[in-house]
């Protein structure tokens, strides 16, 4: 019974493939394994990297993305001895996708597209941990106007009465949506669209689920709001002695706050002022990339340097950047003066440091210890500082403007 598929457990995996497959809806490859070799041969069938995570958790828990053989035999030993009596999903991990969650009610009849967000975080940070902005910012309308169909499409298979989350994959490259999950239920992102878009969401859901139709409440097409609404995430780290900042399929966030604004570089500016990110509009900017970012970071570095910041980076950094006047600094494993003691000499005023897997580089780690300790505003990821720096030059061309939500989307 198509009709009563509750989450994307193990069990249902096959009805949900036929699902999607009844409605022309694109899933990526996966498949279920329950010891290394099984995983194994998936894997290599489907290619590395592969999302492997236990059949079914919360929060992105246990969830990783392996890139080999030798990685994804560490996982299933672990995965299999916690938990031998359920499968795990090896998943064909979308790199450079765009992610994004679709927040939607339905009442059996109709469907209305609550929001579309757009992660600013790539495919692999979790959802939860992800900066997200309504409406989307870099989906061509023919695109978005797919997730809509597909969207519609399953939650009226599906028989929902009330909300339901689904979370896309967009490879703008290839022109392809790829479903990741869909979830019958209420969102975490359900507080931020109610605001963002002036309807209480949770309330109508709730009359929805007894009954009501969504004609009751005029909610018979999408609402398009006039301003840009950016959801940032809050995390626990300088609370946490020994964690680390890197963002992975694990969700680290304890809280959320929201900037809203008429374009999105003010909007994100916004949000990360209220997250406890006080972003320079001048200085010092720090790079450190790992290396399969060192090919995307020229245009990046040539941003900075335009907007007037004086660039200092790790040596094969540096070099990436095709910038000569890039300042070199050593590691803080290359002997001193290093990177570190620039840092506590309070000579950097925003880090821009990625890296690599799940088991970051001592050097990167202590990197980005420093800028939780010292409250320097740092990113650790390349779309989190395309996103900075447009903020950036955002709030150096134009006033901050405060207004209350009620401006922006009237009274509920």
């Amino acid at each position: 019974d198509l009709h009563s598929f509750p989450t994307r457990r193990s069990s249902d995996l096959e009805i949900f493939a036929e699902l999607l497959e009844k409605l022309h809806i694109h899933q990526a490859p996966y498949g279920t394994a329950n010891s290394f070799e099984e995983a194994r041969e998936i894997a290599e069938k489907i290619t590395f990297p592969v999302l492997v995570r236990p059949s079914y958790v919360i929060g992105g828990r246990a969830m990783e993305i392996v890139y080999d053989n030798k990685e994804l035999e560490e996982y299933m030993k672990e995965a299999v001895k916690v938990s031998p009596e359920h499968p795990i999903l090896v998943d064909k991990f979308l790199e450079d996708a765009i992610e994004l969650d679709v927040d939607i009610l339905c009442d059996g009849e109709d469907v209305f597209i609550a929001g579309i967000m757009e992660h600013i975080e790539e495919a692999g940070v979790h959802s939860g941990d992800s900066a997200c902005v309504i409406p989307p910012q870099t989906i061509p309308e023919h695109i978005l106007n797919t997730i809509r169909e597909n969207s519609t499409k399953l939650a009226l298979e599906l028989d929902v009465k009330g909300l339901m989350n689904i979370q896309y994959a967009v490879k703008l490259d290839e022109e392809m949506v790829y479903i990741i999950e869909a979830n019958p239920r209420a969102s975490r992102t359900v507080p931020f669209v109610s605001k963002a878009i002036g309807v209480p969401l949770a309330k109508v859901a709730t009359w929805i689920m007894d009954g009501a139709k969504l004609k009751d409440f005029g909610l018979t097409k999408e609402i398009k709001i006039d301003h840009v609404a950016v959801k940032e995430s809050v995390f626990p780290f300088l609370k946490l002695p020994e964690s680390d900042t890197v963002l992975g399929p694990e969700m680290k966030s304890t809280g959320e706050s929201i900037g809203i604004d008429e374009t999105f570089g003010m909007a994100f500016y916004k949000s990360q002022l209220s997250a406890g990110m006080d972003l320079p509009k001048e200085g010092k900017i720090f790079i450190s990339v790992k290396e399969d970012d060192k090919k995307k970071i020229r245009p990046i570095a040539e941003k900075a340097a335009n907007l007037g910041f004086e660039l200092v980076a790790t040596p094969g950094t540096a070099d990436a950047t095709g910038i000569d006047s890039v300042e070199k600094v050593k590691k803080v494993s290359q002997g001193s003066p290093n990177i570190r003691d620039s840092i506590l000499n309070k000579e950097i005023d925003l880090i821009i440091n990625t890296s690599e897997g799940k088991q970051s580089a001592q050097d990167g780690y202590i990197i980005r210890r420093l800028a939780i300790e010292l409250g320097i505003p740092y990113v650790t990821t390349l779309s989190g500082a395309r996103a900075a720096l447009n903020a950036i030059e955002a709030v150096q061309n134009n006033k901050i403007n405060v207004k209350s939500l009620n401006d922006y989307v009237g009274e509920e």
